[in-house]
């Protein structure tokens, strides 16, 4: 049988793994949850020597010593009790007073029969054996202690377009319970701290890892102890906002943690927890995780032209931006997850109205309105003028929202990809519909780079720039990025129009070497046609 061989190091110690090929991810997610000496649902990420993280999947590279991954237990529950107790519960008995009580009866028998029977000697030594196996075995696993028993779906793509529209019933109960299991879990500092930056890779977290990540940063703003926000209803309602967000390719519960790991990103970057309210924090980051609730795929220019529920619902004023804000607050209603409940009738009011506020911003047609707000108060800013702050904090739902190209390629490409998808989807469902075709939806005229280099030079950059404006530290953080983006699209799109030159070329050249009417370019033709046919049946 083919195998391969994966050395990687758990806290600095050195191992190595002989797998099959087809060795299932289920077997080899249990293999590192052995070597780490996890629990059931701490959460184990994996890391390669330039310190990215990568997917624990049956598709994982094999290396060499010189090469080693790094496993680490990035969130583990620390309210367990010490591994020997956990061991005794397990076993059914404790090592120590197993011990205690053989000494004891050694010494009432060397009272009664005065020499040591023989059956005591054997006992002393399997428990001695068992002792020495316990300390010296490197991994518990034998024990079936860390073995997860739930046989759940595996992680699902981030591609969404061959899955049903509403999560299953399945889908659902399988994320609400990994997430109620993980939901105690202590993160390491390493990923708090990488969770306020914009490198941050969301595509190897699920989504119940996900939910865990959302309610570290309410706990690390202060928000859970300042409004009093009971753990079990953070966790409620973060659960019924990830059952809304529906299986699209871009608009979908991942998309919504980017944009609030960005609002937290940038609300640390800037310090702005000693610049405004926490009841303004609250807004900010409850905004971003609701923005895009129970988003189809499908944008205000198609609601409106097919003049759907939503449209005519909302008169066209923005439908999806107010659907989304309507389905956060249907949420909120109910007080099992209502994060909110305990806030005064004043403070309700401030934060309904502000989240509000900041979803409607969200809409690109309200754009360069805003920016434009931005600009002429940037020079005299006050943090302590409510109108000031009401614009700074729709800018920051802004600039979250259309992040991607701020963090790394690796992270920010496959994001494009998912956004095309989408795109391209109500292209061709406007085609079949006869509506106006969205421009910079279809597939016919757009290219990847062709669909980034406008975007960035006219929406993304002049954004970026004005608030790095008030915030000069987001200069090298998001601004910096923003520009070798645009190089890395400009640099594409030349080189996919060299290509189409050098096709258009090719194709000259093979024409005026077929003289005009001649027996070889006919049949060439009929060939090609033939050839285009064949191809367009299949």
């Amino acid at each position: 049988m083919a195998t391969k061989i994966i050395y990687f190091t758990v806290n600095g110690r050195p191992e190595r793994a002989e797998l099959p090929l087809d060795c299932p991810a289920q077997d080899l997610k249990d293999l590192f949850r052995s070597a780490a000496e996890a629990r059931p649902h701490d959460i184990l990420k994996l890391y390669n020597p330039k310190g990215n993280l990568i997917n624990i999947s049956p598709r994982l590279e094999p290396n060499n010593p010189s090469s080693c991954y790094k496993l680490e237990v990035v969130a583990a529950d620390c309210t367990i009790e010490l591994l020997g107790v956990e061991l005794a519960v397990a076993l059914g008995f404790n090592l120590s007073t197993m011990e205690k009580r053989l000494q004891g009866l050694e010494k009432k028998i060397l009272a009664q029969v005065v020499e040591t029977p023989a059956v005591v000697y054997e006992m002393k030594k399997q428990v001695d054996l068992f002792r020495e196996k316990l300390e010296s075995v490197e991994h518990l696993s034998w024990l079936g202690l860390f073995k997860e028993l739930s046989d759940g779906p595996h992680k699902p793509s981030p591609f969404y377009h061959k899955r049903p529209l509403r999560k299953t019933c399945d889908e659902v109960k399988h994320v609400r319970d990994k997430f109620l299991q993980m939901s105690s879990l202590e993160v390491s500092e390493e990923v708090k701290q990488y969770l306020k930056t914009p490198s941050f890779d969301n595509w190897q977290w699920e989504d119940a890892e996900i939910m865990v990540l959302l309610q570290v940063m309410y706990t690390d703003l202060d928000l859970i102890a300042t409004f009093n926000i009971e753990p079990e209803v953070l966790q409620h309602f973060l659960f019924e906002v990830y059952r809304r967000y529906n299986n699209i390719p871009f608009h979908n519960f991942k998309h919504c943690f980017c944009v609030t790991q960005m609002m937290y990103g940038l609300i640390w970057m800037t310090d702005l927890k000693s610049k405004i309210d926490s009841i303004d924090l609250l807004t900010m980051l409850t905004s971003a995780v609701c923005h895009d609730l129970d988003h189809t795929g499908y944008n205000n220019a198609y609601q409106i032209n097919a003049r759907t529920e939503l449209a005519l619902r909302y008169n066209d004023i923005s439908p999806l931006e107010n659907h989304h804000s309507a389905v956060a607050f249907e949420i909120l209603e109910k007080r099992e997850s209502n994060i909110f409940r305990n806030l005064t009738i004043e403070q309700y009011k401030r934060i309904r109205e502000g989240i509000i506020k900041c979803i409607l911003a969200t809409d690109m047609t309200k754009h360069n309105e805003i920016l434009s707000k931005f600009k002429t108060i940037l020079p005299v800013f006050d943090f302590k003028n409510k109108d000031h702050k009401d614009v700074l904090m729709m800018i920051l739902i802004k600039v979250s929202d259309i992040s991607n190209e701020a963090r790394p390629i690796e992270v920010a490409e496959p994001w494009l990809d998912c956004l095309l998808q989408e795109f391209y989807n109500q292209g061709d469902m406007e085609k079949l519909e006869g509506l106006p075709v969205t421009p910079f939806m279809d597939r016919d005229k757009v290219t990847k780079p062709s669909s980034q280099t406008g975007f960035i030079r006219f929406v993304l950059l002049p954004l970026f720039i004005e608030l790095a404006n008030l915030f000069p530290c987001l200069e090298q953080h998001i601004v910096y990025p923003v520009r070798k983006a645009l190089d890395y699209y400009t640099e594409m799109e030349k080189a996919l129009e060299r290509d189409k030159q050098n096709r258009a070329q090719e194709k000259a050249t093979k024409s005026k070497e077929s003289p005009p009417g001649s027996q070889a370019a006919s049949d060439a033709q009929t060939a090609s046609v033939q050839e285009c046919s064949k191809t367009a049946a299949q």
